[in-house]
């Protein structure tokens, strides 16, 4: 099966239909070997982001991990720390696992490794669901989200240095863009079931279902990128991992474009750190009426499916220009809801104000991940690409833990006046792209 994707006339075709140029088969930064098998590695990864992008969605901390920890009866500090736990624990930890990754000549096995973990964590999870109660189900929650967030920091690492390797500049942001297109598709019609479900709130089997339905996907995820046809690279620079880590710091001091790269995207954190605000002021404004988790998914989802393809391409003409549209997008959505909600009180009160603009985030949003991806890939070249990678999420996983203290301001601020923070951040991170060079 494998040998004939990667001589299939009809996989050549359909490459050259979705990448849609005439000189498809030029190669930009991979060398001779992985130029002959592009349209087998493009759609492999095109089908494993597809299907670790819906486990994602499906096992989503700010949607389903939250309901079903409130189904539990958790204290609410255990959602708190839902999402700053998965992002921190893939991100803080990259510097020691870009060290092993580049020990390996053959890095997608790594990716592969981080997989099955991330399976059996969320597999754990489902366990939780039907077994334990209160504060034993948020320990329990969290302590398998600390293992899955850890897993995937190193399919993190080592999916970005594949894609290099395996794909030419100016295809590389539509392998994200129409995995995000397909996932989005699919979650859609996962919150029009949720909202069909008629079970009783405290009924632990949807959640069971769900989440093992997810470990699934991560399973599935493995054995396609085991497929991949990746060429050997360079191994060099992998000495004592905690050493090694904190060298590469270096290039904070070093590379003024890569630092002035990390701060743009930390800037743009805005994006992500948005959405529980969001919530947050619908609930105040609307004591929740109508809010139910499957709307949120479909948002969440539909989002993904009208953006994702229309990003990747825009990625690939400039992942620079993409940042600086996205990020921008995210602080004026903030800004247009908190103006909305405090000068016009009639549609403060509408039930479905919140969800469209819940929308209109995740679309930006998708636009800032998928432009930050791109950019770091492209701006590096060889074994730096891992370096970057690394050093950039490592440095974000700290800024994350710092930003979540934001919602401490809410002892003594409005929602909406943290959301205006939040908006001023990604102003400036929009304005900051402008001054990166381009790399595509």
């Amino acid at each position: 099966m494998r040998e004939k994707l990667f001589s299939s006339s009809g996989i050549e075709r359909a490459y050259q239909a979705l990448v849609n140029e005439e000189d498809a088969r030029v190669c930009k930064d991979i060398n001779e070997d992985a130029c002959r098998v592009v349209p087998g590695n493009f759609f492999l990864q095109v089908i494993t982001q597809f299907f670790t992008k819906l486990g994602d969605a499906i096992a989503n901390p700010k949607t389903i991990l939250a309901w079903m920890l409130s189904a539990l009866g958790a204290p609410g500090i255990f959602t708190a720390f839902l999402v700053p736990i998965r992002e921190s624990g893939s991100l803080i930890p990259q510097l020691i696992i870009a060290s092993y990754v580049r020990l390996q000549a053959i890095r997608k096995w790594t990716f592969v490794s981080g997989c099955v973990l991330q399976a059996l964590a969320v597999f754990a999870m489902a366990a939780v669901a039907v077994n334990l109660t209160g504060t034993e189900a948020g320990l329990g929650l969290l302590g398998a989200l600390v293992v899955f967030s850890l897993s995937r920091g190193l399919c993190s690492v080592a999916s970005k240095d594949v894609l290099g390797k395996t794909v030419p500049k100016t295809r590389r942001g539509r392998v994200s863009g129409w995995s995000e297109f397909l996932a989005g598709l699919v979650t859609i019609g996962v919150g029009a079931l949720l909202l069909m479900d008629m079970r009783d709130p405290g009924d632990m089997g949807t959640y069971l279902i769900l989440l093992a339905i997810a470990g699934g996907l991560w399973l599935v995820a493995a054995a396609t990128y085991a497929m991949i046809r990746e060429f050997p690279g360079a191994t060099e620079g992998g000495g004592n991992a905690i050493t090694e880590g904190i060298g590469r710091l270096r290039l904070l001091r070093d590379d003024p474009p890569f630092r002035n790269f990390v701060i743009a995207r930390s800037l743009l954190l805005c994006s992500a750190l948005s959405a529980p605000f969001f919530i947050m002021l619908a609930h105040e404004r609307t004591e929740g009426a109508l809010l139910v988790l499957g709307l949120f998914v479909i948002a969440d989802g539909l989002a993904s499916l009208v953006s994702a393809p229309f990003w990747g391409r825009f990625a690939d003409a400039s992942s620079r220009r993409v940042m600086i549209w996205a990020g921008g997008g995210a602080a004026l959505t903030g800004i247009l809801l908190v103006g909305i909600v405090n000068g016009l009180p009639a549609l403060a009160d509408s039930q479905w104000l919140y969800p469209l603009f819940f929308f209109l985030l995740a679309v930006t949003h998708a636009g800032v991940r998928l432009g930050r991806k791109t950019y770091v890939v492209d701006l590096a070249g060889g074994n730096k690409r891992t370096d970057y990678v690394a050093v950039s999420n490592t440095v974000i996983g700290v800024v994350l833990l710092l930003a979540g203290a934001v919602g401490a301001l809410t002892t003594i601020l409005p929602v909406s006046g943290v959301i205006l923070i939040l908006a001023g951040m990604g102003l400036a991170g929009a304005l900051l792209s402008a001054r990166l060079p381009e790399v595509t």
